[in-house]
């Protein structure tokens, strides 16, 4: 079973960029270019991972972060934030919406690929967890 990546960005080529590397490891892929259809392709694709920059038209990284949070708990769903946004604030407000990882622009793909590759290993820990609860 391929995973399901989402990958939220207003810069059309990263977004290309990141869709062929990801297909090409095997990934099916979803796009969005602002928040808004960000949410609408989690609602309608149900995505395993979200790749999410923070600044984007319509409604911003982190209100999507946190609306994934808050309407979308049917299961594990981990968003690894990737952003030019370096600062230490940014970073705290991710980690306190509950992002599982991230990436500041410009980052290699490796980091991109082994990022995926930590949060696929850990969907079963947190499917049996939240069976257990």
């Amino acid at each position: 079973m391929a995973f399901k990546l989402l990958v939220v960005d207003d810069d059309k080529d990263i977004v290309e960029f990141l869709s062929k590397k990801l297909v090409n490891e095997g990934y099916d892929i979803i796009t969005a270019f602002d928040g808004e259809e960000a949410l609408i392709k989690v609602r309608s694709d149900d995505p395993d991972i979200i790749l999410l920059d923070l600044m984007l038209p319509k409604l911003n990284g982190f209100d999507v972060l946190k609306e994934v949070r808050k309407s979308f708990t049917d299961k594990w769903r981990p968003v690894i934030v990737i952003s030019a946004k370096q600062e230490l604030d940014s970073l705290k407000t991710c980690y306190a919406l509950e992002a599982d990882h991230y990436l500041t622009k410009p980052c290699a793909i490796e980091k991109v690929l082994e990022g995926i590759e930590i949060m696929i290993s850990l969907i079963p820990l947190r499917i049996n967890k939240t069976e257990k609860t």
